[in-house]
């Protein structure tokens, strides 16, 4: 038997006859190949060889040995390298021999002796790659494995955190990543978080994210949009205003008074920067991109890109609709203020706005801000209820009217359904929960961790419909 030094990077073959100048002619023929040779003058000293290197990638073998049979040499050297490609040398007379080298030994083709040269360096590249491919490949199952495993581990501790990061708002946004189907309603209460900070940034513009969802939300349901896409717009209407939170209290006033600021350099960054804000979070990229869009104009005029008409993501078209009706509705002091906002807007249609889609803003602003009260809330808590659940997506029926109770309750005591009565805040003056918001499972959850932690020191208080109501 012998054994130079190995190469760690290279394919390791074995070559295993009787006959050592045949060994020694392999060894020249193959000499400039990238593979290092080990050989063996039995069967017998084979699997030791394969037994003290188990690394060996290939093994040619001699069919007609003293003592171990060529065939019987490949069937137990699978057992101890099951992924080493196996070659058998047999001559023309071996054919049963060969039957047995491929059924038993598990070799994936013969070689014929004697052997042209240059079909043999051939078969031996081909089987070096093959070796290659074949070690890659159980690398790459190993990692995936491990990865696999890492993953399900990750997976089992993500909700608990991402409860706690909810209530406190410390969380990386980067494990946002990791949600899926189960996460969901922890990735709506990460929502309520980060615009509850836009609220809490800028007081002027209380409920102003939530009305522009609604409004978005029921646009994008008239057009019939694919439930993806609207759920998009949700999101991004409930985040359109984000990059406003680097902006300055006095250029927040300004704009709170209805001042044109289109020409205020710091005011045009705001879109791109909402963009970016949230841009490291996977899931959010794409209503990042409608946040980017919803200040440019029909016409070309708007920022930061100037994009015009059907250039500009329809997502985006429609969340400027419904964000320019909100703020002009807001500030209307007039007797009739849907209407009059409306008329407004209807004036920079094909400059500001799309044509196209202002009848359906139109049915959809005199439906629901018919029933605004002059906070900007929904006065009858059963029609709140049901557009917070159209802003998640849940389409249902319009409830019949029932008596509703109010009451403050210890979180252990809520009950999914019960809709919110008053703002909810954490200790740091954070909106966790708004008014009329139809609280779920995954909601109660993450107060109940907030009170554990922060002890507010008041009850939530909730409305739900009386004992008495059918």
């Amino acid at each position: 038997m012998e054994l130079q030094e190995l190469n760690n990077d290279r394919t390791k073959a074995l070559f295993v006859d009787d006959e050592e100048n045949i060994l020694k002619s392999l060894k020249r023929l193959l000499m400039d190949e990238d593979i290092d040779i080990l050989t063996a003058t039995s069967g017998e000293q084979g699997l030791d060889v394969l037994r003290n290197t188990p690394e060996i990638g290939l093994i040619v073998s001699d069919q007609r040995m003293p003592g171990l049979l060529g065939a019987d040499f490949l069937r137990q050297s699978r057992e101890i390298t099951p992924d080493a490609l196996r070659i058998m040398l047999t001559g023309y007379a071996d054919i049963t021999a060969t039957i047995d080298a491929i059924n038993k030994g598990g070799a994936y083709l013969y070689i014929n002796k004697p052997w042209d040269d240059e079909e043999m360096i051939r078969t031996i590249r081909d089987a070096v790659r093959q070796c290659r491919l074949i070690s890659e490949n159980k690398r790459l199952t190993g990692l995936v494995q491990k990865q696999n495993e890492e993953l399900k581990e990750w997976n089992s501790n993500l909700k608990g955190r991402v409860l706690g990061q909810t209530a406190a708002i410390r969380n990386s946004n980067e494990e946002l990543h990791l949600l899926n189907d189960k996460l969901q309603k922890n990735y709506e209460n990460c929502l309520s978080a980060f615009y509850g900070l836009v609220e809490l940034r800028d007081r002027e513009a209380k409920n102003h994210s939530r009305n522009v969802a609604r409004l978005s939300v029921v646009v994008a349901e008239m057009l019939r949009l694919p439930l993806a896409e609207i759920e998009l717009i949700k999101v991004a209407a409930l985040l359109h205003d984000i990059g406003k939170i680097g902006m300055s209290y006095r250029l927040l006033q300004v704009d709170a008074d209805g001042i044109n600021l289109d020409g205020n350099e710091e005011y045009r960054q705001h879109a791109a920067k909402g963009q970016s804000v949230i841009d490291p979070i996977e899931e959010l990229r794409p209503a990042g991109v409608l946040i980017r869009h919803h200040h440019e104009n029909f016409d070309g005029s708007g920022f930061p890109d100037r994009l015009n008409g059907e250039d500009i993501p329809t997502g985006s078209r429609i969340i400027a609709l419904a964000d320019c009706f909100d703020r002009l509705f807001t500030r209307n002091r007039s007797d009739k203020p849907v209407e009059t906002t409306l008329q407004t807007i209807e004036t920079w249609l094909g400059k500001k706005f799309d044509f196209a889609l202002f009848p359906l803003v139109k049915q959809a602003a005199i439906d629901i801000y018919s029933k605004m009260n002059a906070a900007g809330k929904l006065s009858d808590p059963v029609h709140s209820s049901f557009v917070e659940r159209t802003v998640r997506g849940i389409h249902t029926k319009q409830l019949n009217p029932v008596k509703m109770v109010e009451k403050e309750l210890d979180p252990n005591k809520l009950k999914e359904g019960m809709i919110i009565a008053r703002e909810v805040r954490n200790a740091k003056g954070l909106l966790l929960l708004g008014v009329g918001e139809c609280i779920d499972m995954g909601q109660i959850q993450a107060l109940r961790y907030c009170y554990q932690t922060e002890h507010p020191g008041k009850g939530i208080l909730v409305r739900f419909p009386s004992e008495n109501s059918h």
